[in-house]
């Protein structure tokens, strides 16, 4: 006797197809939902600006600087956030602060100012503003013939006429009785001797061909002649520096504990002026490491590899004991490659207010 045939023998590898279809398409919407989302929220947090607020303990502060506040910027590279800076400005709302350090690389494309000027623009004229230049920005000295008389490029000149001081020797604030310098980095290994002979052999060399000299000829005697006077100026400022006095030293590349430790072997026990009494270290350059991953950390930092200790690129730590803060930045360097933009990873200015009392920040 014949089998009957079944009409429905297929029908359960339909039912399986469809509800496989179903589990396909419903992974894929979460799948797009996802990446919406992490678009979305990477959109929100890496063009809202963040202030990050800090009290920082300094033992020896004179009672005239207590609640001195320092507004730390770095690594724009030229990024516009809101029209004219407008993130920002919202940021800092009506914050307050004493002076503004800016520690490198906050030109734009091609050394472009103009976003760099719209932030300086949000702050009070009177405030004073310190800059060092970082390794995209170039050397603020102009040694070629250009459209002036000036020894600095057109970028320098733009910041020094909005108000900026160029910093390339101490500049030093007196409140009451008490003063605070602040110290680009590389002055403190700066052989002012050896220096002086190089600028005044070079000098010397030019003079005796004066006759034959090029329209780039006298740009570099200019920047020599400049440098030889700041030269003296250090000289002179390095004197004024008292035991009491609190040193702010300004660095775009962060310091090591090696390096700070070498500093204190290479200078005179005797001199004042030196990273042994520094009271802050501030830097840059790191961008917070750009592209990050929440409660993680960075991904991947070009000169210190994948997954770097946070305390190496950005925040407060203490190498060799002495505070260092660095910037988590603003903008994208471009040194990171393919790796642009910032990823959950929001641009960020610091208040650092500097009090004589004991706070958990300060350590």
């Amino acid at each position: 006797m014949s089998r009957r045939k079944n009409k429905y023998i297929f029908a359960p590898d339909k039912r399986y197809r469809e509800y496989g279809h179903r589990v396909r398409n419903t992974v894929l919407v979460v799948l797009a939902l996802a990446v919406v989302l992490f678009f979305v929220a990477n959109f929100i947090i890496s063009h809202q600006v963040k202030l990050v607020s800090m009290k920082l303990t300094v033992l020896n502060l004179p009672e005239d600087l207590e609640g001195y506040s320092i507004l730390h910027l770095s690594d724009l590279h030229g990024a516009e956030l809101g029209q004219q800076q407008a993130a920002i400005a919202a940021a800092l709302g009506q914050t307050r602060y004493s002076c503004v350090v800016m520690t490198g690389d906050m030109l734009g494309e091609n050394q472009e100012t103009g976003p760099l000027l719209d932030l300086i623009a949000l702050m009070p004229a009177e405030t004073p503003k310190y800059y060092i230049p970082g390794d995209t920005d170039g050397d603020a000295l102009d040694s070629w013939a250009h459209g002036s008389l000036s020894v600095y490029t057109e970028w320098a000149d733009l910041l020094r006429a909005a108000g900026v001081t160029i910093l390339d020797r101490p500049v030093s604030e007196t409140r009451g009785k008490g003063t605070i310098w602040f110290v680009p980095e590389e002055l403190y290994t700066l052989d002012l001797d050896r220096m002086k002979e190089i600028y005044q052999g070079q000098l010397a060399e030019m003079s005796r061909k004066a006759t034959g000299l090029t329209a780039d000829d006298a740009a570099r005697r200019r920047v020599l002649e400049y440098e030889l006077v700041r030269l003296d100026e250090i000289r002179t400022l390095r004197e004024q520096f008292q035991p009491e006095d609190i040193q702010i030293v300004l660095t775009h590349t962060p310091l090591t504990a090696e390096y700070i430790r070498e500093l204190a072997v290479w200078g005179s026990k005797e001199e004042t002026f030196a990273m042994r009494y520094a009271s802050l270290i501030l830097a840059g350059h790191y961008n917070g490491g750009q592209w990050r991953i929440p409660w993680k950390g960075a991904v991947y930092v070009p000169e210190l590899g994948w997954f770097p200790d946070d305390e190496l690129i950005s925040g407060l730590s203490f190498p060799d004991g002495i505070p260092q803060y660095i910037s988590p930045g603003l903008g994208s360097d471009p040194h990171y490659g393919n790796m642009s933009g910032r990823i959950f990873n929001p641009p960020t200015v610091t208040l650092i207010t500097l009090t004589r009392k004991s706070t958990r920040q300060g350590g």
